[in-house]
Order: C-alpha cells, then sequence, then structure tokens
C-alpha cells in the first residue's frame, strides 16, 4: 500500500489532459506483478490461485469480485467471468468483494478519463490509451466508477479463471502421467476422457496452485460461452430476499457501540459553542467528542444504541460558524453566469473555425440559448454509515464503499497510522452512484472509534446529515449557439459550460498535497465528444469555484451535458423544420453505430406515427462510458398534468455480458434521471443545504414510473459500461417531448418548476 500513498500523491491526473504525457516510470517497477492480497488464506490451507480465485479441499471454491455490489449486479457478472473460463457455474461458487490492494486498479476508468471520444481511434488517442494503462498500475486506484467495471475486468478476470483451469489440468496430468491437453475440464472437476477417470478441483487445487503454467493462455470466444451473454441468476438474491446481514449498516461486533455525527451545516464552517449538558442526561450516553477534520467539524455521540444516540445529538445545544453566510441560489447563478461569460476557457473540442464562421454568418441563421441545472444530492437509500475499532494501533473499517484502498490511506493518515495498519472490509452497498467513493464517513468513524478504548462503534448518520453533507452534483449554466445553413443543418455550433470542477477538490479530499492541472473533463463530458459530423465545433469548459462540495454523480458531467446538448439540437431541429429523428440521422450519417440505434428506438417507439390525441414524443442521444444510447419518452396531459407514460431505449455497449442486468441497468439509469428531471434540487440558503429528507428531495415513486422499454444492439467496435450511460438522454428526450406537445422550451431543470407531473 506504500506505492499508493506515495506515487499516487505525485501522479492523481484522473481526467487531465496531462495523464498520457506525464509518464516516466520503470519497465521494471511496471512489469512487477503487484502482490496477491489473497496470499494470507493460503494459510487456512485455501489454494489461492490469483487474486481472483482460492478453492479449498472441500470444494469451495471462492471468487473475490474487485468492485462493490451496490445493486448493479457487478458480482454476478464479473464472477461469471471467472467460473465461464474455470468450467462451473455460477451456483457452486461463493462471491466476496476483494479486499483493498492496488492488484485490483481499475484501468478501465482511467482510460475513460482520457480527453478522447470513445470513436476516436486515431494514433494519438490510442498512444495514450496504451500509456493510461501503465499509469493506472502506478496508481492502483481499486475503485469501483466510470461503468468500467465489466470493461476493465473483461479479460483481466477471464484470465484469472484459464490459468486456473489449466493449472488443475497440470496437477491432473502429473497424477496420471499424461499430457495435460489430453483432459478435459466440466462442472469442477478434471476428467482424463481415455479412462474416464476425474479428479475434483479440490482434490487437485493445493498442487495446482504450485503447478507453472503460461501467462498467455487464449481465451474462449463468444461462441464457446455457456454462461456469458446470456442472462444469469444474480449471485447476491437470496441474501437480499431473506434479508441477510450483507450490508454496511448490518455490521455487528462483540462489544460494539452506536454514535452518529453532526457536521457543521454551513459549508466550511466549525464550532463555535457546544452545550453537551442535557444530552449527557439521555440514558445510554456513552460520551460526546468534537470532530475537527480538514473534511468537517463538528460533534459526535457515542451510545449504546443508535436512537439513543440520534436522541442525545438533537439534544445537544451548538452553535455554529457561518463563513459564507451569503451564498444562495441567487448568487450561486450570478458566479455561474459570470463564469459562463468569461474569456478565460478551457476548450476541449475545436473543430474548424467557429468565429469566423458566426462573424459572416446572417443574423437570422443563429439559434442561441442558455441551460441550466441544479445541485443535486445522491440519497441512497442506505444511510451513510462505518463501523470501526481502532485498538493496539490498527484500525479496522467496515462499510458500503467505492474507493477502499483510498479510503484506507485516508482513514489511517486521520489516525496517524501507517496504511498497511488499517483494514478495509467492503460490504453491499445500499446504492452508491458516487457518492461512497468519499472518504469522510470512514475518517470520522476512525475518529470516533479512537475514543472508545478498544471497543468497535458503528456510526450511522442521518438523513438529513446525508442530505446537508453531500458532494453534490455540481450546479451548471450552459450558453449555446448555432449558425444554421441553408439546409438547416448546423454550419458552426459553440459551446460553453461553467460548473464547479469535480476532479481537483476530489483528489484534494484524498490528498491534500494534490493539485491537479489542466482542464476539468467533467465539466463538458457529454457534449465534447458526441459524434456528430459538424465542420465547425467548439465546447469549452468554464470552472466556476462557488465553494459548495461537489463530488461523482451518476453519469457526471454527461448528466448536465446530455441534457443541454440534446435539447439544443432539438432547438435546431424545431428551427430547420425537421423531424428531430431525421436531422439527427444527417448529422450522424457517418457513425453507423449511432444511426442504427436511432433507427431501432424510432421502431420501437413508432417514432414516424402520429402520437394519439393529447400525447407526444421526444428523442435524445447521449454517448457516454463508451456506450451509445438513444431515446424516445412519450406524454400524456389531462387536467391534472402531464404524465411520463414510456420510455423506449435502444443502447450499444459493443458486448454484452448478461443481457438481463444490462437491461435491468438501462431501466434504473432511466428512473434516476427521470427523479432529478421531474423534481430533484439542492437549494442553498445562508451557505448551508435547505433540503433535508425524501420529503423534500424524493425519487420518482413507483406510481409516477413509465413503461421502460428497452433492446440492445451490439454493433459498437469496443466495450462500453452499463451503469450510467441510460441517464443522460432521459431529461433531455422528456424536455423534448414537452415541447412537442406544449411549444414550450424548458431550459431549466427541474421541470416541476414549469410543469405540473401527475
Amino acid at each position: 500500500m506504500a506505492s499508493v500513498g506515495k506515487i499516487a500523491r505525485r501522479t492523481f491526473l484522473i481526467g487531465t489532459a496531462a495523464i498520457a504525457g506525464g509518464l516516466a516510470v520503470g519497465a521494471y517497477a511496471y512489469r512487477r506483478p503487484p502482490d496477491n492480497p489473497l496470499a494470507a488464506r493460503a494459510d487456512d490451507g485455501e489454494a489461492v490461485f490469483n487474486p481472483y480465485l482460492t478453492i479449498a479441499p472441500d470444494e469451495t471454491i471462492t471468487i473475490f469480485v474487485p468492485r462493490a455490489e451496490m445493486g448493479q449486479g457487478v458480482s454476478t457478472t464479473l464472477a461469471a467471468l471467472v467460473a465461464e473460463e474455470l468450467d462451473v457455474s455460477l451456483e457452486s461458487v461463493v462471491v466476496e468483494h476483494g479486499p483493498a490492494s492496488e492488484a485490483y486498479a481499475n484501468i478501465a476508468m482511467l482510460e475513460d478519463g482520457l480527453p478522447f471520444p470513445t470513436y476516436d481511434e486515431s494514433t494519438i488517442a490510442t498512444i495514450a490509451r496504451s500509456g493510461v494503462g501503465i499509469a493506472g498500475k502506478f496508481l492502483a486506484l481499486h475503485v469501483t466508477g466510470g461503468s468500467s467495471s465489466t470493461v476493465d475486468a473483461f479479460e483481466k478476470m477471464r484470465q484469472g479463471g484459464a490459468t486456473a483451469r489449466e493449472a488443475l489440468k497440470q496437477a491432473a496430468a502429473t497424477r496420471w502421467g499424461v499430457q495435460p491437453a489430453d483432459l478435459e475440464t466440466n462442472a469442477g472437476s478434471v476428467r482424463n476422457p481415455s479412462t474416464g477417470e476425474t479428479l475434483s478441483y479440490g482434490t487437485l487445487a493445493a498442487e495446482a496452485a504450485e503447478a507453472p503454467v503460461s501467462r498467455d493462455i487464449p481465451l474462449r470466444g463468444p461462441e464457446d460461452w455457456k454462461l456469458l451473454g446470456k442472462s444469469q441468476p444474480r449471485t447476491d438474491m437470496r441474501a437480499k430476499v431473506i434479508g441477510a446481514p450483507i450490508f454496511g449498516v448490518d455490521v455487528a461486533q462483540p462489544d460494539m457501540l452506536h454514535a452518529t455525527v453532526r457536521i457543521n451545516p454551513h459549508f466550511g464552517g466549525g464550532v463555535l459553542a457546544l452545550d453537551t449538558e442535557a444530552a449527557r442526561q439521555i440514558r445510554g450516553v456513552h460520551s460526546i467528542i468534537e470532530i475537527d477534520h480538514r473534511l468537517g467539524r463538528g460533534f459526535a455521540v457515542i451510545a449504546d444504541n443508535t436512537w439513543r444516540a440520534f436522541m442525545a445529538a438533537d439534544a445537544v445545544a451548538v452553535e455554529w460558524e457561518k463563513p459564507n453566510s451569503t451564498l444562495d441560489d441567487a448568487a450561486v447563478s450570478e458566479l455561474l453566469a459570470a463564469a459562463v461569460g468569461a474569456g478565460s476557457r478551457d476548450v476541449m473540442r475545436d473543430d474548424g473555425d467557429t468565429d469566423i464562421v458566426f462573424a459572416d454568418h446572417a443574423r437570422d441563421r443563429i439559434v442561441e440559448a442558455e441551460y441550466h441545472v441544479p445541485y443535486l444530492a445522491h440519497a441512497a437509500m442506505e444511510p451513510m454509515n462505518a463501523t470501526a475499532r481502532f485498538a493496539d494501533g490498527k484500525l479496522d473499517l467496515w462499510l458500503p464503499n467505492q474507493a477502499p484502498n483510498l479510503i484506507q490511506a485516508v482513514a489511517a493518515a486521520a489516525l496517524d497510522i501507517p496504511t498497511a495498519d488499517c483494514t478495509v472490509n467492503t460490504t453491499s452497498l445500499g446504492g452508491g452512484f458516487g457518492r461512497r467513493v468519499e472518504p469522510d464517513v470512514a475518517v470520522y468513524a476512525a475518529l470516533i472509534a479512537r475514543e472508545t478504548g478498544g471497543r468497535p462503534v458503528k456510526v450511522i448518520w442521518t438523513r438529513e446529515e446525508d442530505i446537508a453533507h453531500d458532494y453534490y452534483r455540481p450546479a451548471a449554466t450552459g450558453r449555446l449557439r448555432a449558425a444554421l445553413g441553408a439546409d438547416g443543418l448546423p454550419e458552426a455550433l459553440d459551446i460553453v459550460v461553467a460548473a464547479p470542477p469535480i476532479f481537483s477538490p476530489m483528489a484534494s479530499r484524498f490528498y491534500p498535497s494534490i493539485s491537479l492541472p489542466g482542464p476539468d473533463k467533467s465539466i463538458v463530458d457529454g457534449a465534447f465528444n458526441q459524434p456528430y459530423a459538424i465542420a465547425n465545433y467548439r465546447v469549452a469548459g468554464v470552472k466556476a469555484d462557488i465553494g459548495v462540495p461537489v463530488g461523482i454523480w451518476r453519469s457526471v458531467g454527461n448528466s448536465i451535458n446530455g441534457f443541454f446538448h440534446e435539447c439544443f439540437m432539438d432547438e435546431l431541429a424545431a428551427s430547420s423544420g425537421m423531424d428531430p429523428l431525421e436531422y439527427r440521422l444527417k448529422l450522424m450519417a457517418s457513425y453507423p453505430v449511432a444511426t442504427a440505434l436511432l433507427e431501432k428506438v424510432a421502431d420501437m417507439s413508432d417514432w414516424r406515427s402520429q402520437p394519439a390525441e393529447g400525447r407526444a414524443r421526444g428523442l435524445a442521444f447521449t454517448l457516454s462510458f463508451g456506450t451509445w444510447v438513444a431515446e424516445v419518452v412519450e406524454i400524456s396531459r389531462d387536467d391534472r398534468g402531464i404524465r411520463v407514460e414510456n420510455v423506449w431505449c435502444a443502447a450499444d455497449p459493443g458486448t454484452v455480458l448478461d443481457p438481463g442486468i444490462f437491461e435491468a441497468q438501462m431501466m434504473s439509469g432511466i428512473v434516476f434521471g427521470l427523479s432529478a428531471a421531474l423534481g430533484q434540487e439542492i437549494t442553498l440558503s445562508e451557505g448551508r443545504v435547505q433540503q433535508s429528507n425524501f420529503h423534500d428531495f424524493d425519487a420518482l415513486r413507483i406510481d409516477r414510473c413509465p413503461a421502460i422499454h428497452v433492446e440492445i444492439l451490439q454493433n459498437a467496435p469496443r466495450m462500453g459500461g452499463a451503469g450510467e450511460p441510460s441517464t443522460p438522454p432521459v431529461a433531455a428526450a422528456l424536455g423534448n417531448a414537452i415541447f412537442a406537445l406544449t411549444g414550450e422550451r424548458l431550459r431549466r431543470m427541474p421541470f416541476t418548476h414549469d410543469v405540473t407531473f401527475v
């Protein structure tokens, strides 16, 4: 872990164009395989084959999934990668989260962070992608995010299963005095076809783990897959149905205390005065401590159960510092307006000469618009929580999280202990959406555990604390203009987006000494990298420093720019008197993956027919996380308001490993995006958040959820992700449907400012 701490501080370059050019690493160090984090399990008699697989003498096959299971099905799909090559069924294996380790570095996530569109196969893009693999090994970021899990694992974990299979065959061949190539495997056994003899994997495991095998074993092609490419039963389904204790809130340790926190709700503020007298009179209160950390300042109440900790925290009289009391929604709007008009911009796409086209263009053929989105919270269903035990100089953490080795480093630093003395145990996540990458909950738990005399303590936040202390999806303003030609198509498109940067402040939360250089790709993601053939096409981002903590929210910048870009495309089509589908087909004619998707979603939604009376449809397209997605939203209107009736989604991730899980992810992302469009926003007053719980920051409820129809295509040349790509287009498709129905163009989210939804 020392490499994580030392190297990442120098070279943490996610989202910057410098990542490929900043490499200066030694070939020896690059080629050195990371330590196997499962090595210690051999002490219990298990044979350890690689970071993904152990086999015990009692035939227990355990597959270690390096990405966090937060409902997206990754524990099923990634386990299937190993099981496919190992010739075992998913029902016959045990699936666990992999421990925090550099062996589980997520290279694919870093590749997607490069400033190159998915469809860019140029030499420089190819070199950069290759280079980021080297950087990724040194950064060793064990992170779940960026819809990258299957992409990153696709070859690694299949190779893990294949090498184990060949090692087991080698061990059997040695026993029988035959060649491994003459043997076959099936259902957890090696068989000699010439004699009919069989040996189980458990019988051979100890010898096989020591057997020399090639690292370059050919992997099976799709034509030979038994598990991949087909829908599989979820490996975590039974545990969830029977309520098994698999989430962070379920953690129980002997002699455990319980705690909750209250952090100053005014951004950046501390504690001016604290009166704990009344709280200490509540039965079961163990102690009340102040928290003073760079991530937040407040206090914690430790008690014998969570409810008493909540009651005591409410009884504490506290005077908060209010360092930024003038920050409110009006101030945010003014800051974004000033930023989007500023001269200093990071240009991420600059095709042709946009300025010349606009300078010479007829004024009545120029279309301009300004779009806005608010801050958004994650509001994961499972409350923020962590359990910690600090004893004998060592810290143990149990928590639902998306970045175990980053959290390990920050939590250890909070107690001033070596990183190696902190162990992070990842539980299942009751929702993540990017929130559980952040280290604050683990840091507070560690600080509290330092005060309990070695007793473990489970810290649970109230929903109000969660909403008040999220790392929010940034608010943003986009200013867009287009110069239309005689054919109605844009001769030039100019987009400027202003938003708070995500990656620089996020990096500083893990490593305070880091200052990321260069542009922040998240500000223009979903706008600069879309497959529209427009000769003069400029997209620029402006960093707007507002002082509200921001972070990764499902689909990140694509959630903002999918709305901006695709509603504006609809405006251009309307200005030209053209059908939105035909308009996009013309502009993306050079990208057959995109046009095939558009035609598919048109067929699914019967786009070219006239909607029924009182109904209308809207269309949008966004390429994000390597997956191409087109969606149509159909709405209806009656005396009560507008209802979202149907969403048709056509998605192309290139290769689909589990159609059922992929479809579920598309549906989930659509519901997530509709939740934001229909009513979610975080507003500010006196430097703090005004919302507090689901009554004023609600998600889409089942009675308002539309019918969702998903079709999957597999034409894209590169594999894409599943968790996030369906979120960006849906708000735009809804906005475009509202325009088609009402003639009113909505340029500000949530749409509930202008529309009543039923």
